[in-house]
């Protein structure tokens, strides 16, 4: 069945004004100023009556598999239901490993991605973990990425964390190395994916690798950025370099003294005028763990709805909804190379959000609709409705 979404106010993310976007076979078939003429075949209608509709959210930071355990394995969070991402408007994820890369696997990393793509969203994964030597699925980053479909790249590794492997610059040199390869090869993303944690080193490596070696800047992608103030500073510099930066949507109630908000991040990003360089994620399915001297001290878990809250808290503070759009939506489809998303334009993916009152109230994902009303009508396997 065809859909037809008239009256709606499209922002692709750049904004259209009223359009009639015409939905088949999970694409964009097309997108007017006049209602077109459709005859002899069955079509769903549905009138936005000028409700803004954007593209799906592309949540690239996501343990899909569940994170944590960080404090004993009853600590270890459990995989995210279809829903979560739904409902927050995300219709695109990129799966992790983090702490744990040893229990959990690329393997079973894999398993879940195959599963949310046979449940309806677009899925990929980042290869490795926290650790060096890497958690990989054939024995090595490159023949990962090279080989393997949905490996787009390296992710999360640790650094400036008490947790990771404490890597010196040429085992991360060589990681990337790999990444940067393998993308030349494969024509994929070929990105390396750093987590970043709060200890005093910050993001010196990336800048000494970016200084002492060829790897072009594209090939880093540090997160969590916004975890303290001079960390912050720091990848702004960095983006100035030519660096994409990930911000992550913290929880409100996660944060610390030293810790940006996730729309006072990304504000400072559009006032230094480095909007193209910046993504932001959820963290989804991974715990929150707050830390003092190396000892746990709490414990959060992140949803992919912290997207959802951090779009409404920016238009919230009067970012215009084109200015606050590319960082769920292009930018991570042109940075990542994932063909289709991120746009709501003819032959792209029909990966659309339906917005009221600054929150996805409608979520299309690969032309099939999730979410009607602010409630899922599609979940997963083991979901139980409400």
């Amino acid at each position: 069945m065809l859909t037809l979404l008239t009256n709606a106010d499209v922002y692709a993310p750049a904004p259209l004004g009223r359009r009639h976007v015409l939905v088949a076979g999970g694409s964009i078939v097309s997108i007017t100023k006049r209602v077109p003429e459709i005859t002899g075949v069955p079509i769903d209608v549905v009138d936005l009556g000028g409700r803004r509709l954007v593209p799906g959210f592309i949540d690239a930071h996501v343990h899909v598999t569940g994170g944590g355990g960080e404090a004993g394995p009853e600590t270890a969070a459990p995989a995210p239901a279809l829903s979560r991402y739904t409902t927050a408007g995300v219709t695109s994820v990129v799966g992790l490993l983090g702490t744990d890369d040893t229990t959990r696997t690329t393997a079973g990393l894999l398993r879940q991605v195959y599963a949310l793509r046979r449940q309806g969203l677009s899925a990929w994964a980042w290869t490795g973990g926290y650790h060096l030597p890497p958690t990989t699925l054939t024995g090595a980053v490159r023949t990962d990425i090279a080989t393997v479909e949905p490996i787009l790249g390296f992710g999360e590794l640790a650094i400036s964390d008490h947790r990771s492997s404490q890597p010196t610059m040429h085992e991360v040199a060589r990681v990337a190395a790999d990444c940067h390869v393998a993308g030349l090869m494969t024509g994929k993303a070929g990105v390396l994916h750093l987590h970043l944690g709060d200890g005093a080193r910050g993001l010196g490596m990336i800048r000494d690798l970016l200084d002492t070696t060829e790897l072009p800047a594209r090939t880093f992608h540090p997160t969590h950025v916004n975890r303290r103030s001079g960390l912050l500073d720091e990848a702004l510099d960095l983006a100035a370099r030519g660096v994409t930066i990930d911000v992550t949507a913290f929880p409100p109630a996660f944060a610390t003294d030293d810790e940006v908000l996730a729309a006072k991040a990304v504000e400072r990003f559009i006032e230094a005028g480095h909007l193209a360089r910046l993504t932001v994620s959820s963290d989804g399915g991974g715990c929150l763990p707050h830390f003092r001297d190396g000892e746990l001290v709490r414990m959060d878990f992140a949803t992919s709805g912290a997207l959802a809250d951090l779009l409404a808290d920016l238009l919230g503070r009067g970012v215009p909804l084109e200015d606050a759009l590319p960082p769920f939506t292009a930018t991570p489809a042109h940075y990542l190379r994932l063909p289709n998303k991120g746009e709501i334009v003819e032959g792209g993916d029909a990966d659309l959000v339906v917005l009221g009152d600054d929150r996805p109230t409608e979520v299309m994902a690969r032309g099939r609709w999730h979410v009607r009303d602010s409630r899922p009508v599609v979940r997963g396997t083991f979901e139980t409705s409400d």
